[in-house]
């Protein structure tokens, strides 16, 4: 997967979240659409977790293609 890949891939998991998240405003998720959000934005900090994976090899000479996606519970315990 390559940047652009990464991007596209980042674009419509967002409208996916935003169609999540405003589909039922004042009402609440049911269980299944609460528990897809959850999974989407997990996906959402993978893929963010990877663009900067690539971008900081490419800026340190390394190979982009070397970094891989990491584990739900490494990208959420991040410290933000």
């Amino acid at each position: 997967m390559d940047d652009l890949d990464i991007a596209r891939q980042i674009d419509k998991l967002t409208t996916e979240e935003h169609r999540l998240e405003q589909s039922h405003v004042g009402e609440g998720l049911s269980k299944e659409e609460a528990a897809r959000l959850r999974a989407v934005e997990i996906e959402l900090d993978q893929c963010w977790d990877l663009l900067r994976q690539r971008r900081a090899r490419r800026e340190s000479g390394g190979n982009p293609d070397d970094a891989t996606v990491r584990p739900a519970q490494v990208v959420e315990d991040y410290e933000q």
